[in-house]
Order: structure tokens, then C-alpha cells, then sequence
């Protein structure tokens, strides 16, 4: 664990402007790790950034992992100098300047993402991902599916109302929404998963009241009379509905597959400097 976290600090070290080694200061005796086009990583610059008494074995692995790095680096700030707009630079340039490399590579970064990631999440996918992980999506709220109406004490039918309210059928339900100008507060779509705290913002009832399968349930004060049905609950620590994580899953989808892509242009950027004598490790 203690090598991972030098890592992270070196990877940090290597997004600012200190890694921009200035040649006319080096010795002529300091012969360099290694090159990316016309820049150079020297030794000594590797034992400023190396830990003190570190094994030989783990020395010999970080520090081709600071080179690495350094050449990712000046690979795809290469990169990013090219693609690079005036109008880009130009709001750059007013940034601290620390930050201008790590700025500059994201932005490539990014483009590149946008013109080659898949965006297209197959259903399949997202319910495979779902069985997958379903111990990760533990719920950490109450969700309830309900109905519910509120109107106003006066209401002239109010009977037929309750009456068409408590049956639920889908053509009492239309005329209900086709009169909704009538009413206070309405929703009618008892299958969509709500947080229990969002009902309780719009309902008189206890929380008691709605954790619990009902056919319905009704309080009246100076304000009318509110109605509700409990269809399902869903307590803390139950796993969360596919219909009610799905979004967040197509998120976590596209997150994976952004990292794998930037890693897969990573590689591809190493190779081929290789392959064209830009990157030399000595």
C-alpha cells in the first residue's frame, strides 16, 4: 500500500510545470533516462521523486512507472499542443499555470472520447450489469409506490372521486387525469418507484402511514382532503429496484468504458512513439 500511494504522489508531481526540465541547467555528465521528442528525463530528477531507503525490487518497479508516466505525459501534451484551438489557449493561458499541462491533456482527452466512445447501452447489458452488482445497489432511503390526489373540501363530486381514486382502473384513472385542473396535488402512476421523503414533502402522512400496503388511506384538514395508495415499499438496505437504478447504471457503464478507452489510447500513444523513435528509454 505504501508504494500505491508514492505512485499517486508521483503521478500528481507529474501533471505539474516542475516536469518541464529546463536542458541548459543539466550537467554535461548527466546523460539522460529517457527522451520524448526533444525532451529529457535525467537522473536526478528520478531521485528527487523516489522515497528514501526504498527496496532495490520495488525501486526498480516504480521507477519504470515514473518513466512511464513522465513519457504519457509529454506524449499527450505533444498531442494536445496540436489539436489545440487559439479560443482554447486563450482561456487556458488565463488559468494558473500549474494546471495548464493537466488542462491542455484532458481537454484532448475528452475530444477524443467524445469522437470514439460508444454511447449505445444495450438493455441487455444494463440487466446484466444489474445481476452482477446487485449487492452494490443497496438502498440507503425508503421508496414507496404510490398514487395520490389532493382537492380542496368543496369539490362538488367529491364522492365520485374518492370512488374512482380507490378502484384504480386504467379508464377511472384517465377520467381523474382529464380533470386534473380540479386538483391540488395528483399523481396516478403507481408503478414509478418515489423516495419516501419527496411523499412525505407533498403528503400530511406519517411515515408509518406510507411504509406500509394499503388500499387506501385519507386525511382531511383546512387545506382538503388528501387521498393515497400504497402499492409497494421498498425499506433501507433492500436492494433497489432495476426501473429505479437503471439511469444510474447507464452511468457507471459509460464511466468504465471512458477509463478503458483513455487507457487504450494511453497505449496506443507509447507504441507508437516507440515505433517512431520519439520515446527511447537509454
Amino acid at each position: 500500500m505504501k508504494n500505491y500511494f508514492y505512485i499517486l504522489i508521483l503521478v500528481t508531481f507529474f501533471s505539474c510545470d516542475s516536469l518541464e526540465f529546463q536542458k541548459k541547467d543539466k550537467p554535461l555528465n548527466n546523460k539522460p533516462i529517457a527522451t520524448v521528442y526533444d525532451e529529457s528525463l535525467f537522473k536526478k530528477d528520478l531521485n528527487l521523486l523516489l522515497p528514501k531507503n526504498i527496496d532495490k525490487n520495488d525501486s526498480i518497479v516504480l521507477v519504470r512507472s515514473i518513466i512511464d508516466s513522465w513519457a504519457i505525459q509529454q506524449l499527450l501534451l505533444k498531442k494536445a499542443k496540436e489539436n489545440n484551438s487559439q479560443n482554447d489557449n486563450a482561456e487556458i493561458n488565463d488559468l494558473v499555470r500549474d494546471y495548464r499541462q493537466a488542462l491542455l491533456i484532458n481537454g484532448y482527452k475528452e475530444r477524443l472520447i467524445k469522437q470514439q466512445l460508444d454511447t449505445v447501452i444495450e438493455r441487455e447489458e444494463i440487466i446484466n450489469y444489474y445481476n452482477q452488482n446487485k449487492k452494490n445497489f443497496r438502498l440507503n432511503e425508503e421508496l414507496v409506490q404510490t398514487r395520490y390526489i389532493h382537492f380542496s373540501n368543496d369539490l362538488i363530486d367529491k364522492k365520485e372521486v374518492i370512488k374512482f381514486f380507490k378502484n384504480g382502473k386504467i379508464e377511472d384513472l384517465e377520467t381523474l387525469e382529464s380533470r386534473q385542473l380540479s386538483f391540488k396535488k395528483m399523481m396516478l402512476n403507481d408503478s414509478v418507484w418515489l423516495p419516501l421523503e419527496n411523499v412525505l414533502l407533498k403528503l400530511p402522512f406519517s411515515r408509518k402511514d406510507l411504509l406500509k400496503k394499503t388500499d387506501l388511506i385519507k386525511k382531511e384538514d383546512s387545506l382538503g382532503l388528501y387521498l393515497a395508495v400504497i402499492n409497494d415499499v421498498l425499506l433501507r438496505n433492500q436492494i433497489a429496484p432495476l426501473i429505479y437504478i437503471e439511469p444510474t447504471i447507464k452511468q457507471m457503464i459509460l464511466h468504465q468504458r471512458k477509463l478503458q478507452l483513455i487507457r487504450d489510447i494511453e497505449k496506443i500513444i507509447v507504441k507508437d512513439a516507440i515505433q517512431n523513435k520519439i520515446f527511447k528509454i537509454h
